[in-house]
């Protein structure tokens, strides 16, 4: 007789697109530029366009899509934060949308959603 353990389901959910993305969305959060300034200074901080979904660039980046990111580097819609940029969001101490995916910290300049009343 064969037992299937109880977290058997489990094992799969890694290589899971969904649930890979449902993780990114958990971590992603709002956060004031003055915090990322270590982080810039260090050379991990990747500006995302506003254009881009952040979950779809971060979720690229996790699954080591080389050829998606190239695409995106190479049209200039992802790419090393600039010092004009990091000048620019230091002076208005803009908040940003932030996701780490390791070494990187994805970051998106876009305003929160208007809320629906």
């Amino acid at each position: 007789m064969t037992v299937t353990p109880p977290d058997a389901h489990l094992i799969d959910d890694e290589h899971n697109p969904e649930l890979i993305k449902a993780k990114i969305v958990s971590e992603t959060a709002r956060i004031n530029w003055l915090e990322l300034q270590k982080f810039y200074a260090a050379g991990s901080v990747i500006t995302v366009a506003a254009q881009l979904d952040l979950v779809d660039v971060a979720f690229a980046f996790s699954c080591d899509n080389k050829a998606q990111v190239a695409d995106w580097l190479a049209s200039g819609v992802v790419g090393r934060t600039t010092e004009q940029q990091a000048q620019q969001w230091f002076t208005q101490q803009t908040e940003l949308w932030a996701v780490v995916i390791s070494p990187w910290i994805l970051v998106q300049d876009k305003p929160l959603a208007q809320r629906l009343n």
